[in-house]
């Protein structure tokens, strides 16, 4: 473990439980937990921060994934076809980050988020119910190859927000509600960070002991999100995912035009 103060010790288990929590209810909590270790270790290389924020958030949000696979309505068969998807789009994606550069990246991701904010914003109904259609063979095919695959693709090369486009992805491709949209996504993420952790773990890339601490309140808080979203159910997702939309879009700005 780092030589690390009490007082930022207290801090990043705070951030873990927070990052948890978004995670739990619509995705996005990266952006709250990568940040912050990076802030509260600033001397500790980039890839030993990337690998100890998988460890931490792989606990959260299994632990997530379990709480609603328990309580929702989730087809966890077809929630782990799309996963092993993202877990090989993740993979390839990775492979290619280094020829490619994220400053190129940012301004189409930008405009795509402020699509989707204003698509969620003048559209109420999207996702606050099932569709009430049956999933065809060929909508789940989609949501294999274009929201595993093409999500998980991004993650690998990207990142950011990848949780976020999980639920948006599912809920128009599937028909889903938000909330079992987001449960869908916690077994998709479970799957992709699965194979990161792995290969960081190899690298000898994980910081475990402080990954451990800060597993814990990062547990709570996505014990805690899942449940929330469960019990104020769609509408309380919808707002908090039109919040994680915008820090989305500011922190890539920030990152495009104001580093």
């Amino acid at each position: 473990m780092p030589d690390i103060s009490l007082t930022m010790l207290i801090v990043l288990c705070l951030a873990a439980g927070a990052a948890g929590w978004i995670d739990a209810v619509v995705g996005g909590g990266g952006l709250l937990l990568l940040p912050a270790l990076l802030l509260g270790l600033p001397h500790v290389p980039a890839a030993h921060i990337l690998g100890t924020n998988k460890a931490v958030a792989i606990v959260g949000t299994s632990g997530a994934a379990v709480t609603y696979v328990r309580k929702a309505p989730v087809k966890v068969n077809t929630a782990l076809r799309i996963g092993l998807a993202a877990l090989a789009g993740s993979m390839t994606g990775a492979f290619f980050a280094a020829g490619i550069s994220s400053a190129v990246l940012r301004p189409v991701i930008l405009v795509v988020l402020l699509g989707v904010a204003a698509f969620v914003m003048f559209k109420p109904a999207f996702g606050t119910e099932a569709g009430g259609q049956a999933v065809t063979r060929a909508r789940t095919v989609t949501a294999i190859v274009l929201v595993g695959g093409g999500i998980g693709l991004y993650d690998g090369l990207f990142g950011p927000g990848t949780g976020t486009f999980l639920v948006l992805a599912l809920t128009a491709v599937l028909h889903l509600d938000l909330v079992t949209a987001s449960a869908t996504a916690k077994i998709v993420n479970v799957c992709t960070n699965v194979g990161a952790l792995a290969m960081f773990a190899y690298q000898g890339s994980v910081m475990w002991q402080l990954a451990a601490i800060m597993a814990v309140f990062n547990l709570a808080g996505g014990l805690i999100g899942a449940r929330m979203a469960l019990r104020k159910g769609s509408e309380f997702v919808r707002g908090v995912l039109l919040v994680v939309v915008f820090s989305l879009v500011a922190k890539l700005a920030f990152d495009q035009w104001g580093g």
